[in-house]
């Protein structure tokens, strides 16, 4: 199976590309946008804000996974910085999606990656894929993303929207940010701790794309998360617990809006209660279920 991949060099990209790179039923290309000390045959060249592209670029390819997209949670949110999240999504997946339709064979699957910022803030509401989107700013790059993947679902393609959740792993993401200081025992719950945060191990992601890879009845949104609801609070004590650290240290939900503004509010501080539905429902049976154990096994 020859397999089309933007986003590569991220967290999701770079560990999916490893484990594909050591199963000799695949075959990876990466789009990349600059070329590096990759072997040139495995890259190929893009723009993704362009207008076109090289529809031969597709010639034999059988999926094509989209993960690209400018970091969230690197700077604080202006006006620029939105603008920029949200286009570095929706131009590049509209562009994948439009080349996809004008081929006369194209690939069966377009799978791409999404996120559960889709619901919005939604306090205990259990949340599955077909709960109706949320109100905010990443609502609106949630549905704009989504809606970009339609030219390719129009052309016979197999779409699915990889609603992630947060993702833990040790070197990437946000578990790595708050490592150090949990293991100072200066952690602590964010806000009131009652707003559920939907997580999902590292591993997990990459064995539910494969899973959504070879399961044809897979389609439209899937949320990618654990099945294990957990609040912040939760989660802050299961952390300190596996760390063997205190976590008495609360930070304020007043703090965090004044440090990082709106992309406090909307990553720290928002709650959604999301449920794997149409994985569990497809047989998907999750490396880790439950958040101790995520700890344990990724740290």
């Amino acid at each position: 199976m020859k397999l089309l991949i933007s986003g590569s060099s991220g967290l999701v990209g770079s560990n999916l590309c490893q484990k594909l790179d050591s199963d000799p039923a695949y075959e990876t290309v990466r789009l990349v946008r600059k070329q590096s000390s990759e072997k040139q045959e495995t890259t190929v060249l893009w723009q993704p804000t362009s207008d076109g592209m090289d529809l031969s670029l597709f010639a034999g390819v059988d999926a094509v996974i989209h993960l690209g997209g400018v970091n969230i949670a690197n700077k604080r949110w202006s006006p620029e910085i939105k603008q920029s999240i949200y286009n570095s999504r929706v131009q590049s997946t509209s562009l994948l999606a439009n080349s996809m339709a004008q081929l006369d064979q194209p690939p069966s699957i377009f799978i791409c990656a999404s996120a559960i910022g889709y619901y919005g803030d939604r306090g205990d509401e259990r949340l599955d894929e077909n709960s109706e989107r949320g109100n905010g700013f990443l609502a609106d790059v949630c549905e704009g993303w989504e809606t970009a993947t339609q030219p390719a679902r129009d052309a016979g393609i197999r779409v699915v929207n990889t609603r992630f959740g947060m993702i833990l792993d040790k070197q990437g993401g946000a578990l790595a940010q708050m490592l150090t200081p949990f293991k100072c025992g200066v952690g602590g719950k964010l806000g009131s701790g009652s707003q559920y945060w939907s997580w999902i191990a590292l591993p997990d992601v990459v064995n539910a794309i494969l899973f959504c890879l070879q399961h044809s009845e897979i389609e439209g949104p899937v949320n990618f998360v654990a099945p294990d609801e957990v609040t912040n609070l939760e989660f802050t004590k299961t952390l300190g617990k596996v760390l063997s650290r205190p976590t008495c240290l609360p930070v304020p939900a007043w703090a965090i809006k004044t440090i990082f503004g709106e992309m406090g509010q909307a990553l720290m501080l928002c709650s959604a209660r999301v449920t794997p539905h149409k994985l569990q429902a497809t047989g998907y049976e999750f490396t880790y279920p439950k958040l101790e154990d995520a700890f344990r096994g990724l740290l």
